[in-house]
């Protein structure tokens, strides 16, 4: 949903802001969601991977439990933002093999093929250009290197009860994420964005989540501390656009909180994609779709499809 933005030529403005309470926010999301997003993400010892817009290292933990003995870097055009990352990381996952850069991911201080890997999470999302984006991270990584894309689709948004006013709040969120340059429905596209990019062997899966009263753990980790929380943290730029008056504002908050009550009910759905940087430029469309079976230990940077 959100990491910070990595930007530069074009860069964008994070519709979300840099404050202690959105960090928060990104870490909490990032743990209710683990095994959701990274499943099937596994990296080999020794493989080298590049974290784009590792933000403030939310997903960074979660890279390093999943694939401890490989070799990540972290990128993000924040300094602040990479400083949060390396204390958590530090502090929670003392030794893990990472090592902080901070850089414009359309100016990666990195040689050509550097890495066997690129995980991007939560960026394309921010950027003006998500092609020209992901275009450009290619030059780091290696023929038969992977690709691995998580973003979501605020469209697939579903819930009860239904919520007028909530659906509002939605969809002003989406249009201040537009008139930033990004686009918060991006998920339904990844599957042409990355094959326009050049990849090859593009792979997209739905990763859906639903939410009831019998899973109280997602009721607090998802309706609450990551969708409300979000959709929350853009409510004074809101109404000063004159998005919503203040009591719009609130009677939407308060219907998306009403989905986490005892006959409640919220759905939402991430798109995962896997796919492969060609040997040639004239492979790019050669495959029929992604996943990473059958190549070497240094390569396969899944161990499912997404």
């Amino acid at each position: 949903m959100e990491t910070t933005a990595t930007g530069g030529a074009g860069e964008t403005g994070y519709v979300h802001g840099y404050t202690d309470r959105e960090a928060r926010r990104l870490g909490e999301q990032a743990d209710a969601l683990a095994e959701l997003l990274h499943g099937g993400t596994r990296y080999p010892a020794g493989s080298r991977v590049l974290e784009v817009g590792c933000g403030v290292g939310a997903q960074t933990l979660h890279l390093i439990d999943g694939s401890p003995g490989a070799e990540l870097t972290c990128v993000d055009v924040s300094a602040e933002s990479l400083a949060r990352a390396r204390a958590s990381v530090t502090a929670a996952r003392p030794g893990a093999r990472a090592t902080w850069v901070r850089a414009d991911l359309h100016d990666l201080p990195f040689a050509d093929g550097e890495f066997d890997h690129l995980f991007v999470c939560f960026v394309l999302e921010h950027l003006p250009d998500p092609v020209a984006a992901l275009a450009g991270l290619r030059r780091v990584l290696r023929p038969g290197g992977t690709l691995t894309v998580i973003e979501g689709d605020h469209g697939s948004a579903f819930f009860h009860p239904d919520s007028a006013p909530a659906r509002a709040l939605i969809g002003h969120l989406v249009a201040l994420q537009a008139a930033k340059g990004g686009d918060a429905l991006i998920g339904r596209r990844l599957h042409p964005l990355v094959r326009a990019a050049g990849y090859g062997r593009v792979h997209v899966g739905p990763r859906t989540v639903y939410v009831d009263a019998s899973r109280p753990a997602l009721v607090q980790g998802f309706i609450h501390d990551t969708f409300t929380a979000m959709v929350g943290s853009v409510r004074d730029e809101a109404v000063a656009a004159g998005l919503a008056t203040p009591g719009q504002w609130r009677d939407g908050i308060d219907g998306l909180r009403r989905t986490a009550g005892p006959d409640g009910a919220f759905h939402y759905t991430f798109f995962k994609a896997t796919a492969v940087n060609p040997a040639r430029p004239d492979a790019a469309h050669g495959g029929a779709h992604g996943g990473t079976a059958g190549q070497d230990a240094r390569t396969s940077g899944s161990t499912s499809r997404a």
